[in-house]
């Protein structure tokens, strides 16, 4: 009896030193190795890290030379929980926004401003607004605005777009500014008069007066 059971014990024993070898062997045969980058790639989709860094913006005199007043209103729908911008229209939890450009910043309309837009001073503009529909916190940090702001810049430029058409004299919207040039990004050979440099001293008298070139002003938009 007890050599029978002693038998059977050993091929159990047995059976399980094959199973465990079995399974280091495919272990050994069958490894993968970790891939670089998890996951497969999304085309149009890029990862942190990848690429060059972001567009810097553009002033929104930029965006508004394309603005789209339409487009803007669609965007405007969201914000008519709080504001309506039709002439006469009363204060809701945000003040009438007719007229708002040029207006002066956080008062007027029978509002109760908060105090950080209240003394923010100056005029409501294409800057301000800008600026404002950006980030209302970063704009007048206290702010009784919850509002987070509008990311992309093309569609606040169509928001303002449509605000200017809430009025009794619409502005016309600004061109695009010009872009600035480098005075100091010469081709190689040439001099502050766009003419070849040479080596050889001009007769006294007879050369160009000394001293550089002030650079070309910036177009202003």
């Amino acid at each position: 009896m007890d050599d029978r059971f002693n038998t059977i014990a050993g091929w159990v024993l047995f059976a399980g030193i094959v199973a465990l070898g079995s399974s280091i062997v495919a272990s050994e045969v069958f490894h993968s190795e970790r891939p670089e980058k998890m996951g497969y790639p999304i085309e149009g989709v890029q990862l942190e890290g990848e690429g060059g860094a972001a567009e810097a913006e553009k002033p929104i005199a930029f965006y508004l030379a394309s603005a789209d007043p339409a487009k803007g209103q669609q965007v405007f729908n969201k914000c008519t929980a709080c504001h309506n911008a039709e002439k006469g229209g009363a204060n809701q939890l945000g003040p009438n926004l007719w007229g708002i450009l040029g207006e002066p910043v956080g008062k007027g309309k029978g509002f109760a401003f908060s105090p950080a837009l209240a003394e923010k001073g100056g005029n409501w503009s294409w800057d301000t607004l800008g600026a404002w529909l950006h980030s209302p916190k970063a704009f007048a940090p206290g702010t009784k605005m919850t509002f987070a702001g509008i990311s992309n810049p093309q569609d606040r430029a169509n928001v303002i777009a449509f605000l200017n058409t809430k009025s009794d004299a619409p502005q016309p919207l600004p061109a695009a500014p010009a872009e600035t040039t480098d005075a100091s990004a010469e081709k190689p050979g040439t001099g502050p008069n766009n003419g070849p440099q040479t080596a050889e001293k001009e007769p006294q008298g007879k050369g160009p007066p000394t001293g550089e070139a002030a650079p070309a002003e910036a177009k202003k938009p």
